[in-house]
């Protein structure tokens, strides 16, 4: 019990980010392994809209802050914390508690910012990146050369997947809903662009590759155009599940993948860096290369102070976010 007090985002009862409510509550002291971070920026993601309407697999006890991705600069360390000292910037995922002044967390989930990295960058930076970076690299195996079709690239981890499809030396197809979306995911990299709201995405894949489909499909929509994405594959092409932003869980035939020789392969980030720590140091290690390469750079589309999380929270639950939105904190 340190007596300090901090400013925290409150989920009291699951429900709307209208619902969340601002409070003071004591400062946290870390534990044994642990470090508390004094929050300069929380990035918003779409785990945190689930989560608050206890949608999400994570299911911490109320009350609770969301935010599951903070950068800042170490307080304070708990007994046997090597690597890290008060005063240190790093960035952590927290999986939640983010949208605070103040988080206390497991040590081994810090990482040093890369250098010339903002605190705000370094908040938008981890969580889309790495997952990104896990599906083309670890799970899509993209090669340079390829081809990459990135549904919903206009998103945080859209727009990741661009940048490392470009960095890997694929050629990167860019599927939004709107032009404008689709102008921002030019400005990242995307060599050829699709607007699935009016255009038909089979016939503009077939025409973009010459008949011969894509290698990798990068998908974190779900909903109606995974089967289409599948249908566009090559043979020996890749179908990454990502996630399901478009709120429905495609039933696919399986005729299609014996049909294609394909693959249909999860790609679930957050089991990776708990089984496989090692494997998850080395790819933050290289996005840090590439963003001081200047080959990534986050797209931040809109900054919110830490008492306006509702706002930012209801842009990402309505689909109107642009790569990503940041809380600025302190």
């Amino acid at each position: 019990m340190n007596g300090e007090r901090m400013k925290a985002v409150l989920c009291k009862a699951y429900g709307p980010p209208e619902s969340l409510v601002v409070e003071e509550l004591e400062s946290p002291s870390p534990g044994p392994g642990e470090a508390v971070v004094a929050v300069r920026a929380a990035s918003v993601n779409f785990p945190d809209v689930l989560i608050i309407q206890n949608k999400y697999q994570v299911k911490p006890p109320l009350p609770f802050s969301p935010g599951s991705e903070v950068a800042g600069v170490v307080k304070a360390i708990g007994e046997g914390v090597n690597g890290f000292k008060p005063g240190d910037p790093v960035m952590a995922f927290t999986t939640y508690g983010g949208f605070a002044e103040e988080v206390k967390t497991d040590a081994r989930k810090l990482l040093p910012l890369p250098t010339g990295m903002t605190f705000a960058q370094a908040a938008a930076f981890g969580l889309t990146y790495a997952t990104s970076d896990f599906g083309l690299r670890d799970r899509g195996d993209l090669k340079a050369g390829e081809t990459l079709l990135v549904l919903g690239a206009a998103g945080g981890v859209g727009i990741a997947a661009i940048e490392i499809g470009k960095a890997l030396g694929a050629r990167v197809i860019a599927c939004a809903s709107t032009d404008e979306k689709l102008a921002v995911c030019r400005e990242h990299g995307a060599d050829d662009t699709i607007n699935y709201a009016t255009e038909d995405l089979r016939e503009r894949i077939k025409q973009l590759t010459d008949g011969k489909g894509v290698d990798v499909v990068y998908d974190p929509v779900g909903g109606p155009y995974t089967e289409a994405a599948l249908r566009s594959l090559a043979w020996r092409g890749r179908l990454l599940v990502v996630g399901f932003a478009a709120g429905e869980i495609p039933k696919i035939p399986l005729n299609l993948t014996l049909l294609k020789g394909c693959s249909i392969v999860g790609v679930y980030w957050g089991e990776f860096t708990r089984r496989e720590p090692q494997r998850f140091a080395a790819a933050m290690r290289q996005l840090g290369e590439w963003f001081v390469e200047g080959k990534i750079k986050p797209h931040i589309s809109a900054t919110f102070p830490l008492e306006r999380a509702a706002d930012a929270l209801t842009l990402m639950a309505d689909r109107k976010v642009t790569g990503k939105v940041v809380l600025s904190v302190g």
